[in-house]
């Protein structure tokens, strides 16, 4: 099961969970400053597919499918991140093993070490993470319980609705239209 991370980037013991915030600050030595996870989630809302750890990957497929998603939260209980499966495990273990693979359990192919933010990761900080770490999807947790998920889609089009108010107030700034 997922654990936080202490302050500072440390991992404490037996912690499986990473927080966006610490391992960007790991790698920049410095805070981002746009947009937060909060203002992305009330954007798009908090609705998270999740799928428990005992359904096949077979099951995990029809759900992604149906719900057009690139990945599923795996979690017992809709509130506690035991993990996150996506797409690429699923073909991923289909190539490995064939086509039994899709009777495996979602908890036997997940990723188990999670990479979680709160609402106040900026979308800065999702992007780097994001980009370094080559993953698509961030959970958002709260107060230990799952409280949306935020994708690069999501990070992408926060940060051109950003440029693109930035780029209009500097034009308004120039031809004195502010």
């Amino acid at each position: 099961m997922a654990a936080s991370v202490a302050a500072r980037g440390r991992i404490a013991p037996l912690t499986r969970r990473l927080r966006v915030a610490d391992c960007t600050r790991q790698a920049t030595g410095r805070a981002a400053m746009t947009v937060r996870t909060a203002v992305i989630l009330a954007r798009k809302g908090t609705d998270v597919a999740t799928i428990e750890p005992g359904a096949s990957l077979l099951d995990a497929a029809r759900v992604l499918a149906e719900r057009n998603i690139g990945a599923l939260v795996v979690s017992a209980d809709a509130k506690a991140v035991e993990g996150v499966l996506s797409e690429r495990d699923i073909v991923r273990r289909v190539a490995r093993n064939g086509a039994v693979a899709l009777r495996l359990l979602v908890g036997d192919v997940m990723t188990a070490e999670v990479i979680t933010c709160d609402r106040h990761a900026t979308a800065d900080e999702l992007m780097a993470i994001m980009t370094e770490r080559r993953i698509r999807h961030v959970p958002v947790v709260e107060d230990g319980h799952l409280a949306g998920i935020v994708s690069i889609g999501d990070v992408v089009k926060s940060r051109m609705d950003e440029l693109e108010t930035e780029a209009e107030s500097l034009h308004d700034y120039v031809t004195g239209s502010y």
